[in-house]
């Protein structure tokens, strides 16, 4: 029976640490269920990208790897319950062997269920982190560098820079309050 192994990530955008984790995780294990948390968060300044957009994001970074090893992208909606949310995620993917993870509380809720956990490498996380990617995007600054070439290609064919930045002006409340009806004094 091939060994599976779990790995969960927000992949807000993909970037080059996640696929080097992966690259780590796939010389452990035959297949990879690949989970994406927060799967019902979009449109907002921590999660910027669509579930269906993180997921062809890391179908075309470990293509560009040249990944050939089997794994699934299973959707993960938060339920923001730590203690049953390892039960949870057993509950809507299919069954592992062992989980790979850089997150302590992550590591602590699965031993507590009785998993085998590693704990991956965690490469360049000074700057190899999504938050870091993001801020750049708003900032102006470099951040290709930082993602698969695919990866940043697509943020680009989807506008995920502009999406970003109108995300950090809160142009939602602006509008909000340019559209509130004029109250007109009685006298």
């Amino acid at each position: 029976m091939a060994k599976r192994g779990l790995f969960v990530g927000r992949f807000q955008p993909v970037h080059n640490g996640h696929i080097k984790a992966l690259e780590f995780v796939f010389s452990q294990v035959d297949e990879v269920i690949i989970g994406i948390g927060s799967a019902q968060a979009s449109h907002t300044l921590k999660n910027p990208f669509t579930t269906s957009e993180r997921m062809e994001m890391l179908i075309r970074a470990l293509n560009e790897a040249g990944v050939e090893r089997r794994y699934y992208l299973i959707p993960l909606p938060d339920i923001n319950f730590n203690a049953i949310w390892a039960t949870y995620v057993v509950s809507m993917v299919p069954r592992f062997d062992v989980v790979f993870t850089g997150n302590s509380l992550v590591a602590q809720l699965f031993r507590e269920k009785g998993y085998e956990v590693i704990v991956q490498p965690m490469f360049r996380k000074d700057i190899l982190s999504a938050t870091e990617i993001r801020r750049r995007m708003i900032e102006g600054e470099p951040w290709e560098e930082l993602v698969p070439k695919s990866v940043a290609e697509f943020i680009k064919e989807i506008h995920g820079v502009e999406r970003i930045k109108m995300l950090a002006t809160n142009l939602e409340k602006n509008e909000k309050e340019l559209q509130a009806p004029i109250r007109i004094p009685e006298f």
